[in-house]
């Protein structure tokens, strides 16, 4: 049986007893009804990784003790921040997670024309901690040892002006030049657009930026598959896949 693993945000030392955090004890006293003795393994969130044994545990509270501890690197040397439009409900928390799965290093929601998500700063806040709960629970089926950033929610326009990448990339119908003749980066910006595309003059503002379109295939893909489907490709052909 696999062991389960969690996110816990504090490094630990070797021999150390640590008392979990409420929603770690969450999951492992009331969701998987462990007891002392069971072995479950912690991650920070930095590359860290704890082998740890339950030391107490009951409905309000668990302790484990640090077994060993060990850096395990896990993240893909190319560096993809994603742009990706907001979209309804489960179809961003697919995004967030499977592109998680898939080794993103940041994701920026972004408000477009066509966007229908309209949140105000309250809504965006709790939307935000939401999505970043997301990418935990993505790691931690993962295996990922690193947390991908959750940015705060921004105008497609201030993303396209500030994002630095080596390569800058906007999934579009029409594609300059074939991915695998590309130069190799090491670090790559994905604007990613909604479920009803983005418009001309997105477009047109993306290529000012300095965006090359790009084109996956001749099959139009919903919004939280794009990623899914990209960070694949990119991966194979410049991180960590293959």
């Amino acid at each position: 049986m696999r062991i389960p693993r969690f996110y816990e945000p504090t490094q630990l030392a070797e021999g150390q007893l640590h008392s979990l955090s409420d929603t770690v004890v969450q999951h492992v006293c009331k969701v998987l009804r462990m007891k002392t003795g069971d072995h479950i393994h912690l991650f920070d969130g930095n590359g860290n990784e704890y082998s740890c044994i339950i030391e107490q545990a009951d409905k309000r509270s668990a302790s484990v003790k640090v077994q060993a501890t060990r850096a395990i690197n896990r993240q893909s040397p190319l560096n993809i921040h994603i742009g990706q439009s907001i979209s309804r409900g489960e179809r961003m928390d697919y995004a967030v997670q499977k592109a998680t799965e898939m080794g993103m290093y940041a994701m920026t929601p972004l408000f477009t024309e066509r966007c229908e998500v309209r949140l105000n700063s309250e809504r965006q806040d709790k939307r935000i901690r939401h999505w970043q709960q997301v990418a935990i629970s993505a790691c931690e089926q993962s295996l990922r040892n690193t947390l991908p950033v959750i940015n705060p929610a921004d105008k497609l326009q201030d993303w396209l002006g500030s994002v630095e990448a080596d390569l800058k990339l906007v999934l579009h119908h029409h594609t300059q030049t074939p991915l695998n003749q590309m130069a190799t980066p090491t670090s790559i910006a994905l604007l990613i657009g909604p479920e009803g595309g983005l418009t001309d003059e997105e477009i047109s503002m993306a290529v000012d930026a300095g965006f090359q379109p790009v084109t996956l295939g001749p099959r139009v893909m919903r919004t939280e598959t794009a990623p899914v489907a990209a960070l694949s490709i990119l991966q194979y052909l410049w991180g960590d896949l293959g």
